[in-house]
């Protein structure tokens, strides 16, 4: 069928052959491995998801303290995705993303379903990021003695949340953002006027800054990195002095049902671990060193994750957790103001430095699609002075803007997480598949004890995805079915792949 045309395996690595004038050296051991893993893990999600997860809401069941089982229940799931994603890119070992594997591998309209999702991941993601930049942002002012109004802080549906928990007795008002919004917000013709200002902010800075031409560096990144566990260790160090045991019963408050919704939230802190699977051409012997390098960093970060959230439930009363900056919070409630100052700026650093990555990659997504005529023309065009896909640049920052200023950060982050689980579902469900359908080709790794490993990936997968509330999987339905409307009216037509095979 046309719709499950592939490209040519062996013409991908013929032309990125060309497009090189050197291999890849196979330097990488398991020890830089582990490095990479933890260096793409640990991202934004530990700073933003946690409280949610922890405090849950009127829908969500909170899991309280026992948010530790939760992140071990999501690290397990990783893993066996993550050894299925490294087959899919040792099997087209050249730059690209899941995209450009599953093209490659089982058909145009696969690659299609995980390229509109990976739009999810990039573009909705960074709405995430940028609400908790916000947040973040907002808690280092206030420590400066600068006032923002709450009111251009918060989305309005997190301000009516908030007054709707402190009615019910769930929330110190107080201590909540959001209702000080909601007490203070001004209103025009009656309508309250409730947005966030600063994540629209910070979005158009990295959008103007992308337009101009600044690009990634690897060495920044590291520097980022660097920061992000220098704060995860400082919390550590100071806040373990304000823990208290009490605050740890009862452990698991809402039962395994808080553990599990917990666990559906809280892999928003392990998107990224699948980039360790795209060294498998430079490792020096990928079957030992894969798989050792995807199990420990996911180990390593786990047991840090596992830490950070011991010390925030045993610091305050978990109950007190649902906000959008829950490390610098935290340290608000127990009055030590220096701390909560020292996390927000290391956090706002570090966010400034995901959103960059993210707003990034976005436009790779549209420029990889477009070229291969599954979407318009209009997708690669670059700045005549900035050389820098400014349209698709453009565009996606104004959709990120928009959004975030009156989107709710749970909401978006279930939606981050149900679009990046569906494209693992596929991702394994295409390792069973190539293993009978292409037995004989050379894979650099090979996912261990299939079928069990990948069957228990989309098991993982799934059962998280099951955790997520109805409206999420309605807004992804909606996503998904509109992907393929404009998939069957438009890219089934235009794609260059049917041009060439007639």
């Amino acid at each position: 069928m046309h719709i499950f045309r592939t490209k040519n395996l062996d013409q991908l690595q013929q032309d990125a052959d060309a497009s090189t004038k050197t291999h890849l050296k196979r330097v990488l051991g398991p020890v830089d491995l582990i490095a990479l893993g933890i260096g793409a893990i640990i991202g934004t999600g530990i700073f933003t998801t946690v409280g949610t997860a922890v405090a849950g809401d009127a829908i969500r069941p909170g899991a309280g303290p026992a948010i530790m089982l939760s992140f071990l229940l999501t690290a397990i799931a990783c893993a066996f995705c993550g050894l299925c994603y490294a087959e899919f890119a040792s099997l087209v070992p050249i730059s690209g993303s899941a995209y450009t594997y599953s093209y490659a591998t089982l058909g145009e309209l696969v690659a299609w379903i995980i390229g509109w999702d990976l739009i999810i991941e990039y573009a909705v993601g960074n709405v995430a990021v940028a609400i908790s930049w916000a947040a973040y942002f907002h808690q280092l002012c206030e420590g400066l003695g600068i006032h923002i109004p709450a009111w251009l802080s918060v989305d309005y549906r997190s301000a009516v949340q908030a007054a709707s928990r402190v009615a019910a007795g769930t929330l110190n008002p107080s201590q909540s953002l959001p209702y000080e919004a909601w007490l203070n917000h001004p209103s025009i013709f009656g309508i309250p006027i409730i947005f966030n200002f600063l994540a629209v902010f910070i979005v158009a800075v990295i959008t103007w800054l992308l337009v101009v031409g600044v690009k990634e560096s690897a060495r920044a990144n590291n520097v980022m990195v660097a920061i992000k566990l220098i704060i995860l260790f400082f919390f550590i160090y100071a806040g373990i002095k304000f823990v208290k045991p009490e605050n740890w019963t009862p452990f698991m408050p809402n039962g395994f049902s808080g553990v599990w919704v917990g666990a559906s939230l809280i892999f928003f802190a392990y998107i990224g671990f699948d980039a360790i699977s795209t060294a498998a051409e430079e490792c020096k012997k990928p079957e030992r060193d894969m798989p050792i390098g995807i199990i420990g960093s996911l180990i390593i970060c786990t047991i840090v994750y596992v830490i950070v959230a011991a010390v925030l439930t045993g610091m305050v009363p978990w109950q007190h957790l649902g906000v959008a900056d829950p490390l610098a919070e935290a340290f608000a409630q127990v009055g030590s103001n220096v701390s909560a100052g020292i996390v927000a700026l290391g956090a706002v650093v570090a966010m400034s430095a995901v959103l960059l990555v993210f707003q990034y990659g976005q436009p790779r997504i549209f420029f990889s699609m477009s070229r291969d005529g599954l979407l318009p023309k209009y997708f690669t065009k670059v700045h005549p002075k900035y050389q820098t896909p400014h349209i698709t640049t453009i565009w996606t920052g104004v959709v990120v803007a928009a959004i975030s200023a009156v989107a709710n950060i749970d909401e978006i982050v279930e939606l981050t997480n149900i679009g990046t689980l569906f494209a693992f579902v596929l991702v394994c469900a295409g390792i069973i598949i190539l293993r009978y359908k292409e037995p004989n080709r050379p894979r650099k790794f090979r996912t261990p004890f299939v079928p069990l490993v990948p069957l228990l990936g989309i098991g993982s997968c799934i059962y998280l995805m099951a955790g997520l509330p109805w409206v999420t999987w309605a807004r992804f339905g909606l996503w998904l079915a509109a992907g393929l409307v404009f998939y069957f009216a438009y890219g089934f037509w235009k794609s260059h792949l049917r041009a060439a095979k007639p």
